[in-house]
């Protein structure tokens, strides 16, 4: 029997390029949805000690000679729970979960409009401002 518990993967790329792919999308919009989210545990300082001290692309995108977008594919595009702080990790288990989070609920009915579905949701600068607010009200309940 296995001592290591088994990782939380909180989302993956690779769940969504079927739908993506369906839509005729580029493959780089299977992870628009969470690099919102990721943005913003990397602002507020939720990765884990262990995982930043050894990632050098994280410091690259931190100076802006990196895109967040390159730096989630550095990471296999998957957000993990070893690469969160325990702080990230309850928040992530609470807010970003898919079936029973806020998370998705609250990205598609502020950045959807009239898209035909979430995975169609540019990510931007601009997008990201409206939806901060929204993250860090979900993080202070």
């Amino acid at each position: 029997m296995n001592d290591y518990a088994q990782p939380v993967v909180y989302d993956k790329t690779k769940y969504h390029l079927e739908t993506t792919e369906e839509y005729g999308l580029p493959e780089s919009h299977a992870s628009h949805h969470t690099l919102y989210f990721l943005r913003w545990l990397i602002e507020n300082d939720m990765m884990s000690d262990d995982f930043t001290s050894e990632a050098q692309p994280l410091d690259e995108y931190r100076k802006g000679k990196r895109t967040l977008l390159s730096l989630y594919e550095w990471w296999d595009c998957c957000l993990v729970d070893d690469m969160l702080s325990d702080e990230g990790n309850a928040f992530a288990q609470y807010y970003f979960d898919f079936e029973n989070g806020k998370y998705i609920h609250d990205y598609i009915g502020l950045l959807q409009g009239n898209l035909i579905s979430e995975f169609h949701i540019e990510f931007t600068d601009e997008k990201y401002a409206r939806l901060k607010p929204i993250i860090d009200k979900r993080h202070q309940q």
